[in-house]
């Protein structure tokens, strides 16, 4: 695991909160100087550490109103099912979230749609079809209470 200093720390802690920050204040919130601050920044980006910046849009906003989490389960593990499967999720606008799991299920989705007849087409008509799925457990959000949200950095401290 990498090493992080104090100032590294807390800049990382504040870029989470607001990416948009001019360096100048960033420096002046952790207590350093402009140059150095820099410096830490660049070095943080160029390393991955920070991966980017982007805009968080309320999917609400944007007529996102259903949001759920599908859980799939392929036939077969040995037959390029994975691999293709991976391949079609990633050129679904849908699924804006997708990891792969242990237990009962293969892959979880996180998916977002403007309303359950656009959930059911999707689920039935796309998902379901794709080859190597074999079965799909759709549990739809009721309410979001925290998320997405931060990467913890306690641990860093210790």
């Amino acid at each position: 695991m990498p090493q992080f200093d104090d100032f590294e720390i807390k800049m990382l802690d504040i870029l989470q909160r607001d990416g948009r920050k001019p360096v100048s204040e960033l420096a002046q919130e952790i207590g350093l100087s402009t140059t150095p601050c820099a410096r830490r920044f660049e070095a943080l980006q160029e390393t991955g550490i920070i991966k980017g910046f982007a805009a968080v849009l309320s999917r609400r906003a944007v007529g996102l109103t259903v949001e759920v989490f599908i859980q799939v389960r392929l036939v077969s593990h040995s037959d390029g099912s994975p691999e293709s499967f991976i391949a079609a999720v990633q050129r679904m606008d849908e699924v804006s979230s997708c990891w792969t799991m242990t237990g009962d299920y293969d892959f979880l989705l996180h998916v977002l749609v403007p309303s359950v007849d656009d959930l059911n087409a999707f689920v039935m008509h796309r998902l379901m079809r794709l080859p190597g799925v074999r079965d799909v457990h759709t549990q739809l959000v009721l309410q979001n209470i925290k998320g997405p949200g931060h990467v913890p950095l306690s641990h860093l401290r210790r």
